[in-house]
């Protein structure tokens, strides 16, 4: 595929092959000041590749290096994902500057990039993730808008739908054996989110990341029963 390249200075080596690919929105006012920033050496932020909502793909970091894109995060026991993965950064101005559906020409550009990305490295479906699913407490970028079934139907990624499950919701506050296989199914996912049998505000917290990903129709953090019946879909793929 076509790159413009527009080269990053904040990289710096691997000790290992990727095998995680993270999607992010830029959460800025513009494409022109997130490429700029992403650029900025004293802004110590960058992404392997910059998708622009024309479809344009600016190409930053080369996949070989380690791009300064996911912070403090954890996804399936990793918790340097920056050394595990290749970002894609998508141009959006996020849910501070005015969240909103992302274009047919950019989604259609993610779709055709995570392709190639993939064709070069071994990263699984689980591995294909968005910022909120590894830093749920600090992120939850692309967001709820963001086609992640459109993703997995071209092939990356897992998603799963299911008929109305009914079930008594849990929530903050709830404890028992639901709480704790909820959060055991949650870790075996890939969320950090040890059992523990109490449904506390870190629980709460990566419910909402997983509904955003998983089930953007809610994502309240209440794991209402279709939500518990999405991460047990999934996890019967394989994850």
């Amino acid at each position: 595929m076509d790159f413009i390249d527009a080269p990053s200075p904040n990289f710096d080596a691997r000790t290992a092959p990727p095998h995680m690919l993270v999607l992010h929105y830029t959460g800025m006012e513009t494409g022109e000041g997130a490429l700029e920033r992403l650029r900025d050496p004293e802004a110590r932020v960058s992404s392997h590749y910059l998708v622009e909502e024309d479809g344009r793909v600016f190409r930053l970091v080369p996949e070989e290096r380690r791009a300064w894109h996911a912070g403090r995060s954890f996804w399936r026991g990793e918790r340097n994902v920056n050394a595990a993965s290749v970002g894609i950064e998508i141009v959006n101005p996020g849910h501070e500057f005015g969240y909103r559906p992302f274009p047919e020409a950019q989604i259609a550009a993610v779709v055709e990039l995570v392709a190639d990305i993939r064709s070069r490295w071994t990263i699984e479906d689980r591995n294909v993730v968005g910022h909120s699913d590894v830093a749920p407490d600090r992120k939850i970028d692309p967001g709820e808008l963001f086609p992640w079934k459109r993703l997995a139907e071209a092939g990356h990624g897992l998603w799963a739908e299911v008929p109305a499950a009914p079930g008594e919701p849990l929530a903050e506050g709830a404890e028992g054996a639901g709480v704790f296989a909820l959060q055991a199914g949650l870790t075996r996912l890939g969320f950090d989110c040890a059992p523990s049998g109490t449904f506390d505000g870190q629980t709460k917290t990566v419910v909402s990341a997983f509904q955003r990903h998983w089930r953007p129709e809610r994502f309240d953090g209440v794991a209402d029963g279709e939500t518990r019946a999405r991460l047990i879909a999934l996890l019967r793929l394989g994850a």
